[in-house]
């Protein structure tokens, strides 16, 4: 794990909750930040803290160099975690975030650490070799495709329309597409902890039968769910994916080391 890590610029807290369960760690899809995990977050109530993952390259973290890799984003994530998540981690990423997580929970128990629950959402298993080459592309091509995945259009769309905000956010939405795209993974140890697999019913880009191959990636105890929507269903569906989460770790869950 990388030496000098600056934690607190990994990790954002967005909901304190209380003692007794695990804290619930985000990571963002591809182009997206901590803050688009807040209004989720919020819907957790008094249940377990949620921290989001603040990638480098945007917001606060905009002047940042880049990471290009997901290993690259796991290494810096795990560091993170190990630093300021006491007892059992909970991990959970959407899209790209969900390889982001994965790769994390490995190297937490490489490291002896033990991850309480790992919930992965709207990606294929980490066995998939992802066959895009967005990243590649034009920026057209880019906004295109997050026009595609959007529960509203009409919310990227202003990508296209100005230009000087297309300079700033595009940058970012790249990188996370070569990570995604050139990401091929590892075979190792299956991971120990209860692997949650989430799949909106409409997402284009995750079928139910990749989605049951994550299986094959832990030991522990291996559930499918779905939710009305597409990609982005979890944000129309965030207290009900905050309920699922909850009841699925439990206070039990958030043992300490």
């Amino acid at each position: 794990m990388p030496n000098g890590n600056e934690p607190t610029r990994w990790l954002r807290a967005l909901n304190p909750g209380r003692r007794g369960y695990p804290a619930v760690v985000c990571c963002p899809p591809g182009g997206g930040s901590a803050t688009s995990f807040r209004s989720l977050a919020a819907s957790f109530g008094s249940g377990p803290a949620v921290y989001a993952v603040q990638y480098p390259g945007r917001q606060d973290r905009i002047g940042e160099e880049l990471v290009a890799t997901v290993t690259g984003l796991a290494e810096h994530i795990a560091a993170a975690v190990d630093s300021l998540i006491p007892g059992n981690p909970v991990l959970f990423g959407h899209s790209m975030g969900a390889t982001v997580a994965f790769e994390t929970a490995r190297l937490l128990e490489r490291s002896g650490r033990t991850v309480a629950a790992l919930f992965v959402s709207g990606r294929p298993d980490p066995a998939f070799a992802d066959p895009g080459t967005l990243h590649r592309g034009s920026d057209a091509d880019l906004i295109t495709d997050l026009e595609r995945l959007a529960n509203d259009p009409a919310s990227v769309r202003i990508l296209r329309d100005e230009p000087g905000l297309a300079e700033a956010v595009l940058p970012a939405v790249r990188n996370d597409y070569r990570a995604v795209e050139t990401y091929r993974y590892t075979p190792g140890d299956r991971l120990r902890c209860d692997v949650f697999a989430l799949l909106g019913r409409s997402d284009p880009t995750t079928t139910p039968e990749q989605l049951e191959k994550w299986g094959d990636h832990t030991t522990g105890r291996f559930t499918v769910r779905s939710f009305p929507g597409g990609h982005f269903y979890l944000d129309e569906h965030q207290r009900e994916l905050a309920d699922f989460i909850t009841a699925e770790i439990g206070p039990a869950a958030g043992r300490q080391r």
